[in-house]
């Protein structure tokens, strides 16, 4: 097996990863509300909220992570194809 070609599996698969995390975080902020105005009644929205929140914080370091290796990995295999066309002029 080409090393281009487990590159290309690795970014395929962080790829998917990262799709497959930014789905996820799209159906967690699906509900959540850009402004709300809480009177003492409304705690159950409030606790709503914090817990969409707090399930986005958790999620944005494995977002970030995951980004930026899919970046790496592009930018590397991007790299290898231009090196190697570089080379087949000379």
């Amino acid at each position: 097996m080409s090393i281009m070609l487990i590159l290309w599996i690795v970014w395929a698969a962080l790829t998917a990863t990262l799709l497959a995390l930014l789905a996820y975080r799209g159906t967690i902020t699906r509900y959540e509300e850009d402004q709300i105005f809480l009177d003492d009644a409304s705690t159950l929205q409030q606790r709503e909220q914090a817990e969409i929140v707090s399930k986005v914080g958790r999620l944005r370091p494995y977002l970030r992570i995951v980004t930026g290796a899919t970046c790496v990995m592009s930018a590397a295999i991007l790299g290898i194809y231009v090196w190697d066309a570089v080379r087949q002029f000379n």
